[in-house]
């Protein structure tokens, strides 16, 4: 069997027990990993959107957080405005304005972003990504109207045609159906021409600027895209989560999407969802495997964790995907 026939093969089998799996938990009575599946899933679709930028365009965005603080905020905002008055012109429970909003938001902020960082590159392009989202986190800090630093609960979950967010099950496989459909989009876009030249640039960007691609410009789409991607996670996220706050979009959160990618394999397909998962279960593995072993200790979990994750990057350095591929090279 030839290594990319393995591969494909290696990841159907993530994505359809990722499918098949939570509805089983929710049918036998263990909603806890459901719930943790789905927020895997709402993560991993953010992970997906980073892959796009970074594994496909090696655009190291560390503000990438942001987006998905845009877009629960373009949940929470109206549906705290339908609640309680004031702000009629946004005020709605309707999950397809709310979505939209978090979608064009996050888009227009990338755009504005994306046209001033990308004028940069290495660690300037980190340091202004990290700047605006920075920016953006004390920015809905000083909101005291929607919780400040303490947050804001959104009481009314968005209100989608023939689907019930408040249902574990509709919830997760809309979810799931949101993954499905990321991973093929970018996977699509990255075969296109324009993933060709997006990928050429990250190879050799003077070669490409030399034969006519003007790749300052394939990076501005493929940056609002990626946005507009997460921003739609957030939204997922913020009606999963009901719970809003400026910490969602830290520096530190942009820092755990990009171990998501790294940790599955940037620029594969699927990299980002098993990275996704691999981070938020073996987050609750070794806490609670500490936490067995002595309850105090459990604060401490991020030690073996991350000793594991400077293990991934220094022996694997193509992610636990690229793992894979060391082993059918030895066959």
């Amino acid at each position: 069997m030839s290594r990319n026939l393995n591969h494909r093969i290696f990841s159907i089998i993530i994505m359809v027990l990722l499918g098949i799996l939570p509805p089983i938990f929710i049918w036998i009575g263990e909603p806890f990993y459901a719930d943790l599946a789905t927020r895997i899933v709402c993560l991993a679709i953010a992970a997906v959107s980073l892959n796009l930028i970074l594994g496909y365009g090696g655009m190291v965005s560390f503000g990438h957080a942001v987006f998905i603080g845009i877009g629960a905020y373009a949940v929470s905002i109206p549906s705290y405005h339908a609640t309680y008055g004031e702000w009629d012109a946004i005020a709605s429970y309707n999950g397809l304005f709310q979505f939209g909003i978090a979608i064009g938001l996050s888009a227009i902020f990338a755009l504005i972003v994306g046209a001033i960082c990308l004028r940069t590159k290495g660690v300037y392009f980190i340091m202004i990504t990290m700047a605006f989202s920075q920016m953006m986190f004390f920015f809905f800090i000083s909101q005291e109207t929607y919780g400040g630093d303490d947050g804001l609960t959104i009481d009314i979950r968005s209100e989608l045609p023939l689907i019930s967010m408040d249902d574990p099950l509709q919830m997760y496989l809309l979810c799931y159906a949101s993954l499905v459909a990321a991973v093929l989009f970018v996977r699509m876009i990255v075969r296109s021409r324009f993933g060709m030249v997006l990928r050429g640039g990250m190879g050799n960007e003077e070669r490409m600027r030399m034969i006519g691609y003007n790749v300052y410009l394939y990076r501005l789409v493929a940056y609002v895209i990626s946005g507009a991607m997460a921003g739609y996670a957030g939204a997922l996220l913020g009606n999963f989560t009901t719970f809003i706050s400026p910490e969602m979009m830290d520096w530190t959160r942009s820092g755990e999407l990009m171990f998501m990618v790294i940790l599955g394999g940037g620029g594969t397909s699927v990299g980002p969802v098993l990275g996704s998962i691999l981070f938020i279960g073996l987050e609750f593995v070794i806490e609670n495997a500490i936490a067995l072993i002595n309850h105090d200790w459990a604060k401490y979990w991020h030690l073996p964790f991350g000793a594991f994750l400077i293990a991934v990057v220094l022996f694997v350095p193509g992610g636990v995907i690229g793992l894979f591929k060391s082993k059918e090279r030895k066959k």
